[in-house]
């Protein structure tokens, strides 16, 4: 945890280093009475205690005052005794957007920063004192990096957006100069992500369409990533998906998988969650990209 926010460091190389955050410090008892707490009550909305998300009815001003805290929170834990004389050792901008399940890029770099986020689902930059955050509350978040360019990529990537190649259309925004890392950030498990087959072929037609996936890949899709389950319904794996994707696209994944399940850890968000709760809303937590 950073700052007592519910927020953590998960990886650093050169000046660019990845926070996820969370709906609640990891530094209270797991008993039941906690998991409790964390999950809220039914018909309740559940926002926890860094909500960063503006469209999900909670108080805008809460929600902004976490934001700044966030920022704040990064440059604390960026700040060291040898940062603090770089020039440009402060994050000075947080970048975010109005994310619509789709495959929009926006080239933060060339819009001026505006009270009204642009609605797309991934964002990149090549410029100093700048962080890309991706909200999630189940979906699958990426954020990328390209030493020898020094860009930088986030990526929200929910079933939609893995159906329509929003993986691919972000890595083509990265130059042929040297590889790209990626990090795959909290989302669903396999294990609790059940729906209809009709969700699992639009995710096969769209790699197939989109071309996001090797041959062999595409001919082994259903024992690659789905799984049967009850009353005629399967279990997707979207973060295998997204990895595989990343590697056809030419990325390489850096953390290991499976990563924690949004779902299955009452210290996350989880609109599913929320769905099975009868909650009528929930916060989202964040996958965050800085470069210094």
């Amino acid at each position: 945890m950073t700052n007592t926010l519910p927020m953590t460091m998960i990886a650093q190389i050169d000046n660019v280093t990845v926070f996820q955050t969370a709906a609640f410090a990891f530094d209270n008892i797991d008993d039941s009475a906690a998991k409790n707490q964390r999950t809220g009550c039914e018909g309740q909305s559940n926002y926890g205690e860094l909500n960063l998300g503006l469209h999900v009815n909670d108080n805008a001003l809460q929600v902004l005052d976490n934001r700044m805290n966030l920022l704040a929170a990064i440059n604390e834990q960026l700040t060291d005794k040898s940062a603090q004389n770089e020039q440009h050792a402060a994050i000075n901008r947080l970048h975010w957007v109005s994310q619509v399940h789709g495959k929009h890029i926006h080239d933060v770099d060339a819009t001026t920063l505006n009270m009204a986020p642009m609605s797309a689902d991934a964002m990149v930059s090549q410029q100093s004192g700048r962080g890309l955050a991706i909200m999630t509350a189940d979906c699958v978040p990426i954020v990328l990096y390209q030493p020898t360019s020094g860009k930088i990529a986030a990526i929200h990537a929910g079933w939609q957006g893995l159906a329509c190649g929003v993986i691919q259309e972000t890595v083509s925004r990265f130059t042929d100069s040297g590889p790209i890392q990626g990090w795959i950030g909290v989302c669903i498990s396999q294990e609790n992500y059940e729906v209809n087959t009709d969700v699992r072929d639009k995710l096969l037609a769209g790699c197939i369409a989109n071309q996001t996936l090797s041959k062999t890949e595409i001919d082994n899709f259903v024992s690659l990533f789905s799984i049967s389950s009850h009353d005629d319904k399967i279990k997707l794996d979207l973060p295998k998906l997204a990895a595989m994707q990343l590697e056809a696209a030419g990325a390489t994944v850096v953390n290991d998988l499976p990563v924690d399940c949004s779902y299955a850890d009452t210290h996350y968000y989880s609109y599913r969650r929320q769905t099975h709760m009868h909650q009528p809303a929930t916060g989202r937590m964040a996958l965050v990209i800085v470069r210094r």
